[in-house]
């Protein structure tokens, strides 16, 4: 009978969509081309566009961590018309991060499907004398505040997985920010930076000549590194640090269009061709439901603002 129910609404909604078929379907990406949140949102794009029979396009409107791109969404009609495909962090975190607050990420929007995961790895420059993360934060301990890390910048994931390290750890290392990854990784490369979170796919090309991968950043094992320990399973229980990607739409919007986008989007998700793009991307796809995903932005709003709080944090 629920199935049933589902299907009834979705196909309800089919009009509530297309009823204005010469609109195009306009999907806010807050970060640069190229970026996770991007990736996902022109896969879903390229395959949502023939179902829904009008067409669909990326907009990239990047600044402040995504808030630019994110406000506008908010703001905009709750028809249909205008979704984001953001990243968490930093969607949740920049609450505490940044004053004046420009949106709540609760009451702020309207959850559609949680699309997928990316795992980080913690590693380090193959100088470190460290081969696994008990030697690594022995190692921190007798050298308080000299051993860096880098990230892309303040409020990113990077930054606040090594924050949140830092705080269960109980290890003090000095952060150097770049203003992107690339920055970040060719000086972790060189050896002027002694660690870093990456992503998983960035990371397993790099080892082990140029960095050392010691964790993964999740509860679970990642698929690519299936020999390789969580920080869960090594004492830090809990630890979880991945990169949650959602698609999201204005606050307000009919619970029968935000149907029928999740049973689309989560058909796109699921289909072989896109699981295999998305997971050379270090990406994988999870389709929640709506309501899955509403519980998970709280989640990470309480944890994300905890760990800014903790660690002191500001984009200041």
């Amino acid at each position: 009978m629920g199935l049933l129910a589902t299907l009834f609404t979705v196909l309800a909604s089919s009009q509530g969509i297309a009823q204005e078929s010469r609109r195009p379907v306009t999907i806010v990406v807050p970060f640069s081309p190229g970026t996770g949140p991007d990736i996902i949102a022109r896969t879903i794009a390229e395959n949502l566009q023939p179902k829904l029979g009008q067409p669909v396009i990326v907009d990239n409107k990047t600044g402040a961590s995504g808030g630019i791109g994110s406000q506008m969404v908010m703001r905009a009609t709750p028809d249909g018309h205008t979704l984001v495909v953001t990243a968490d962090p930093p969607f949740t975190a920049n609450v505490s991060l940044t004053k004046p607050v420009i949106y709540d990420p609760v009451k702020g929007f309207t959850p559609i499907i949680e699309a997928a995961v990316g795992t980080l790895a913690l590693v380090v420059h193959p100088s470190v004398p460290a081969n696994s993360i008990k030697e690594l934060i022995a190692y921190a301990k007798s050298r308080p505040g000299e051993i860096n890390y880098a990230s892309p910048g303040v409020g990113t994931p990077h930054h606040l997985a090594m924050e949140f390290f830092k705080l269960t750890a109980k290890i003090d290392l000095m952060h150097v920010p770049f203003r992107d990854s690339a920055g970040a990784i060719s000086n972790l490369i060189g050896g002027h930076i002694s660690a870093m979170f990456l992503p998983v796919h960035v990371a397993l090309p790099l080892a082990p000549d140029k960095v050392r991968i010691l964790a993964v950043a999740t509860k679970a094992r990642a698929p690519q590194l299936p020999d390789q320990p969580t920080l869960d399973e090594l004492g830090f229980s809990g630890f979880d640090a991945d990169i949650r990607y959602g698609v999201l739409g204005p606050p307000g919007m009919p619970p029968a269009i935000v149907a029928r986008y999740n049973f689309e989007i989560s058909e796109i998700l699921r289909s072989p061709d896109v699981t295999e793009r998305l997971a050379k991307q270090g990406l994988r796809p999870v389709a929640e439901t709506p309501e899955k995903y509403a519980g998970n932005i709280v989640q990470d709003l309480t944890k994300w603002s905890n760990v800014v709080s903790d660690a002191k944090l500001s984009t200041d």
